[in-house]
């Protein structure tokens, strides 16, 4: 899914009690990973208690998006908050074996189980 280079590929967030889900859309590189960073960061900004980030709808990532990623759940521990991935693709998943990261991330089949 191609966008312009100011668009988020966050598509949109639900509340629901003190969980947030962000909805991503599309592919997450280098062009697009400032903007995906900062909508995931000012998610933190509502203080959740957990972060789901459905990513069922993201058929490429390449390392910035990842980095996004990880400063997230950075950022989210510092604050006291979980963070989840769920719904991962194939290729997406596979980056997250290949560095190893699906050890650091708690990782879910869906969304509705990361919000479990």
């Amino acid at each position: 899914m191609k966008r312009t280079p100011d668009e988020s590929p966050v598509r949109a967030v639900r509340w629901t009690g003190r969980q947030a889900v962000v909805e991503v859309h599309g592919d997450v590189d280098v062009g697009l990973s400032a903007q995906f960073q900062q909508a995931l960061l000012d998610v933190l900004n509502g203080r959740p208690q957990r972060v789901v980030v459905d990513l069922a709808a993201v058929p490429y990532m390449d390392s910035s998006g990842v980095a996004s990623l990880v400063k997230l759940l950075s950022r989210a521990r510092r604050q006291g908050a979980e963070v989840r991935l769920a719904a991962l693709t194939d290729h997406v998943r596979g980056i997250f074996e290949i560095t190893r990261l699906e050890t650091v991330f708690d990782i879910r089949t869906t969304v509705e189980e990361a919000m479990r």
